[in-house]
This record gives C-alpha cells, sequence and structure tokens, in this order.
C-alpha cells in the first residue's frame, strides 16, 4: 500500500524528445499536466528576462506569473508556424515592458563611485552594477535588445521574431543602445572599449 502524500497522482511530465508543438496540441486538447510541464521548462527562463527588465526578483516573479497566464489564455492563438519559445519570449518581453512602463520613475540618488580598489572580485562587481544602471537608462525599445542579444544570447533573427521587428531593425536598434550605453558609461568614468 502507497503512503499518502499530498502530490497529485496524475504525473506532470513531457515524453522523452516531445517537442513544444505536441505539447501544446495536448494542452489544447485537454491535459492540464502538459501546461504544468511547459511553465516547468521554461519558468526560469521566463524569469530571467523579467529579471533583467524589472531589477527586482518580486516584481519579475510578478511578470513571470503574468506571462504564463497570458500564455495559457492565448495559446489557442499560437501560430504553429513559428517557434513556442519565440512566441513566449515576445509574451515576456512585452509583459516586461508593460511592467516598467507602469511603474512610478524611481528617484535615484546620485551614487558615489568608491575609489578604484585593486581587488578584481569588487571591481567587477562595480562594472556590472554600472553596465545595469546605464541599461535602465536606456529606451523600452533598446533595452529590449541589449537584454535579448546580451543576455539571454538570442540571435538577431530571434530578437526580430520575438519584437515582431525586421532583422535590420534590430541591428540598428542594436547599434544606436551600444552608442548610448558608451556615451552613459563614460559620463560615469567607466572605461569603454
Amino acid at each position: 500500500m502507497m503512503p499518502e502524500t499530498n502530490f497529485p497522482t496524475d504525473p506532470v511530465y513531457l515524453h522523452k524528445g516531445e517537442d513544444d508543438a505536441v505539447v501544446v496540441e495536448r494542452v489544447l486538447g485537454g491535459d492540464s499536466t502538459a501546461f504544468a510541464a511547459l511553465v516547468d521548462r521554461y519558468q526560469k527562463k521566463v524569469f530571467n528576462v523579467a529579471l533583467r527588465f524589472m531589477q527586482d526578483p518580486d516584481d519579475a516573479e510578478d511578470v513571470a506569473q503574468s506571462v504564463f497566464i497570458k500564455v495559457y489564455e492565448r495559446l489557442s492563438s499560437y501560430d504553429r508556424q513559428l517557434k513556442f519559445f519565440s512566441w513566449l519570449y515576445r509574451i515576456a518581453v512585452n509583459e516586461s515592458l508593460n511592467a516598467l512602463r507602469q511603474q512610478k520613475p524611481m528617484e535615484r540618488v546620485a551614487d558615489e563611485l568608491q575609489a578604484p580598489d585593486t581587488d578584481d572580485d569588487v571591481e567587477r562587481e562595480d562594472t556590472v552594477r554600472l553596465i545595469d544602471e546605464a541599461i535602465h537608462r536606456l529606451t523600452a525599445d533598446q533595452q529590449a535588445v541589449i537584454i535579448l542579444r546580451h543576455y539571454e544570447e538570442l540571435g538577431y533573427d530571434e530578437i526580430a521574431t520575438v519584437l515582431h521587428i525586421t532583422e535590420k531593425k534590430v541591428k540598428s536598434r542594436l547599434f544606436s543602445a551600444r552608442q548610448q550605453l558608451r556615451v552613459l558609461l563614460e559620463r560615469r568614468g567607466a572605461r569603454t572599449l
């Protein structure tokens, strides 16, 4: 006799090698465990995208939850010609940008930069902080391309699909964003290449 547990009796898993399109069909066919498996598969990536935009784990968690609610509600509109991953990322980016727009502008206290320290870890942390601050001073469109390209490591074609723009527009926005980042970082005294 099996001991009683709080775990559901139906297993939440994906069949080995099962691609997203098959899982989506299972969900649309009424298999709710299949959606839980999609969430398990992508929750970390969605959270990380949201965190890059929001810079706060609680806000990122709220955005990620909102993303999966929208995905579930709109799953029947998913175009099977596209990669599920790209469709999901587009929703995650849009939700993150919407959440950023709804936030009240934060009053920033002028950060005093510490004197350079010989410790590489401290210098690296300062550099990362400066870059994050500079990214959040970019426009929402510029933030999106920087985050998707450099943090999520998507290709130009994938970014174009996620943002619903051409690859040429992706490259143009990325160029402008990098130029603006360089200016912002130089103003803060950071060394740029």
